[in-house]
């Protein structure tokens, strides 16, 4: 039931961001779940024992969000500076894999929200809200056929009870609704370009999901945080959806 009651407030007020929202209230809202995310990614990488990555991820995350085009020398520089950052260490053995968990989680958690930004301001707010549904329609699709059919497990080692009968529905309930709405509200698009848009987009999605969980399971914690009754943490929550993301902003550039 707090799972159910979670959703029912977050949908609205999401869809309301993304769609109507003033553009300084949507870039403040999406930088505040992009530090939410990081709080809790940099609570993750502690467990591993290495040691937090750190405050200035929250720095160098909000730098790469914000900056609309940043250059590639601008990210290799900042690797180098955590390279010269981590040698202070008074534990050199923990010092490359503390300069990794730094430069991973700012790429994973605000490089993926990055891309956020030019589906709705560049191309149409539609386009996030179709990134977003298609992964809540999956997950739900996933849930609740897993959970009542599922016989195969997926992976096991990583997520014991996820299986191969959650996640085909889960494609084919993502592919249903996001598909939907995208020949909806973006309409022109090829109906084999939406569904096999929608289909890997899903996919990817599951493959965060299970990204997040072998990070939880290796740093043996159960949910990224308890922010969100019923679902864990922000992480938890929006773990498919930072790999989906880039997967439509690349179809929308090369496609």
């Amino acid at each position: 039931m707090k799972r159910i009651l979670t959703a029912l407030a977050l949908i609205p007020v999401t869809a309301w961001v993304v769609l109507w929202a003033d553009h300084w209230i949507f870039l403040a809202v999406l930088a505040v779940v992009a530090c939410l995310c990081w709080y809790e990614y940099n609570e993750i990488a502690g467990a591993y024992g290495f040691g937090k990555p750190g405050i200035v991820g929250y720095g160098a995350g909000l730098a790469l969000l914000m900056w609309w085009d940043i250059h590639w020398l601008v990210a290799v520089g900042f690797a180098l500076v955590v390279m010269l950052m981590v040698l202070r260490s008074p534990d050199l053995a923990h010092a490359l894999p503390r300069a990794a968990l730094l430069v991973f989680g700012v790429i994973y958690v605000f490089g993926c929200w990055k891309c956020a930004r030019p589906l709705r301001e560049v191309y149409s707010p539609h386009w996030l809200m179709y990134a977003l549904l298609l992964n809540w329609a999956g997950d739900i699709g996933a849930y609740y056929v897993g959970r009542n059919f599922g016989r195969h497990k997926l992976a096991p080692r990583v997520s014991p009870k996820k299986s191969w009968e959650g996640a085909v529905a889960g494609v084919v309930t993502g592919v249903a609704a996001g598909g939907f709405y995208l020949t909806r509200f973006v309409p022109g698009m090829p109906l084999a370009h939406v569904i096999a848009l929608t289909a890997m987009a899903n996919i990817a999605g599951q493959f965060g999901d299970l990204a997040e969980s072998a990070m939880k399971r290796g740093a043996q914690v159960k949910d990224s945080g308890a922010i969100l009754p019923g679902h864990g943490g922000f992480l938890d929550r929006v773990d498919s959806t930072l790999f989906a993301l880039p997967v439509i902003y690349a179809y929308l550039l090369l496609v």
